[in-house]
C-alpha cells in the first residue's frame, strides 16, 4: 500500500542541496519519482515550494524545480478543501502543511518534516528518517 505524504518544504530543499545521495531526504524524492509515495499537496503548498526553491541562495536550476513540481502534481493527491487549524504554531507558514495532512486523514496521510518542533507532537508527523524506515520495512 502506498503512503500518502505531505512533504514539508525543508525536506525538498535538503534533498536538492545535499551531496549525500543516500540521505533520507534524497530517498524521499526518489520515492516520489518512483511512485512509491503519493505526495499530498494543495495549491498553497505548491506556491510555497515554488517560491522557496527559487530562492537565489539555493542556486537550484529551474529545470530541476519544474520537474520536481510536475512530479508532485502529476503523481500526487490534491486537497481542495483544506480544514481550518485552530492550534497555535511557531511558524504560520507551517500551518498549511499541518492542515493539508489533517484534511487528507482519510488517506492515513503523514507529514514529513525536518522541523518537528514547529508542529504539535502527533504520531502522523515524521522525520525523513522515520518515513524511510517505515517504507523500507514494507
Amino acid at each position: 500500500m502506498k503512503k500518502y505524504v505531505v512533504v514539508d518544504t525543508n525536506v525538498l530543499v535538503s534533498a536538492l542541496i545535499t551531496r549525500n545521495e543516500s540521505s533520507p531526504t534524497v530517498k524521499i524524492l526518489r520515492y516520489i519519482s518512483e511512485n512509491k509515495i503519493i505526495p499530498v499537496y494543495s495549491e498553497e503548498i505548491i506556491k510555497e515550494y515554488n517560491e522557496v526553491l527559487h530562492r537565489a541562495k539555493f542556486k537550484l536550476p529551474d529545470e530541476i524545480i519544474v520537474r520536481l513540481l510536475n512530479d508532485i502534481v502529476s503523481n500526487g493527491f490534491e486537497v481542495k478543501n483544506v480544514i481550518e487549524v485552530k492550534e497555535e504554531m511557531p511558524d504560520p507558514k507551517d500551518i498549511v502543511f499541518y492542515a493539508v495532512t489533517l484534511s487528507a486523514s482519510d488517506k492515513e496521510s503523514v507529514l514529513v518534516t525536518g522541523n518537528g518542533k514547529h508542529f504539535p507532537s502527533k504520531p502522523f508527523i515524521l522525520t525523513p528518517l522515520e518515513l524511510v524506515q517505515i517504507l523500507e520495512e514494507k
